[in-house]
């Protein structure tokens, strides 16, 4: 077994002596036990997941979808970059929701516009679909589409093959698609990156770096 188990522990004795959990020597990627617990990641607002270590090819067609609760009207959520312009990024701003894209030819962003300033930003679960199709890009968010025209229409492609940053990156990475730098703070679950029939469901707890992110488990709705 090479990952660590998703789960809590307590009340530990070795040899009829219990072990202070309080103030261990050291500690890595633990964190307190929640009194009520949602499945999905938690995110702590330090720090960010990384994926697919070995680059993720965005090319012509992508289609995001994850959900997100925060009560942050900032953070960011994902991005793809390589090491020219080509990228993609989703992130927070204001309590709106911006996807951007860059083929090559100049960024374009759709931006999803909530009626209220906090109403994505509520405490509760909410659903996202971020689709890139050659030059088009929408966003479904709670099932409301907002789409933008792309004038570079000849440029098609996302040539990126840099790793997928979650909830933040690190600050000697350039992000070409992402305007802010303020880590998510809340909880993700069921992200999944789709190109044409295959699907891929990225689990957290395989991330190749994480900081600050707890995976398979978040603390209950905040009231």
């Amino acid at each position: 077994v090479t990952h660590s188990i998703p789960a809590c522990i307590g009340n530990m004795t070795i040899n009829s002596k219990q072990l202070d959990n309080e103030s261990p020597v050291s500690i890595f990627a633990v964190n307190k036990c929640y009194v009520t617990v949602q499945d999905g990641t938690f995110f702590d607002g330090s720090g960010f997941a990384a994926l697919a270590r070995e680059g993720y090819k965005v090319r012509s067609d992508v289609n995001i979808t994850l959900e997100f609760r925060t009560t942050a009207v900032h953070g960011v959520l994902l991005g793809v970059s390589s090491a020219k312009v080509d990228a993609i990024g989703l992130e927070i701003v204001n309590g709106k929701v911006l996807f951007h894209v860059n083929n090559g030819a100049g960024r374009i962003t759709t931006t999803y516009e909530p009626r209220g300033t906090n109403s994505l930003c509520d405490g509760k679960w909410h659903k996202l679909q971020a689709n890139k199709s050659k030059h088009h890009i929408s966003l479904i968010i709670d099932g409301n589409l907002v789409q933008t025209d792309n004038p570079y229409i000849q440029s098609t492609s996302a040539d990126t093959n840099n790793p997928i940053y979650v909830g933040g990156y690190p600050a000697d990475v350039r992000q070409n698609c992402l305007t802010s730098k303020t880590s998510f703070h809340g909880c993700l679950r069921n992200l999944v990156l789709t190109k044409g029939q295959q699907a891929e469901l990225f689990d957290f707890s395989r991330a190749f770096d994480l900081r600050g992110v707890f995976p398979h488990s978040c603390p209950g709705a905040e009231h």
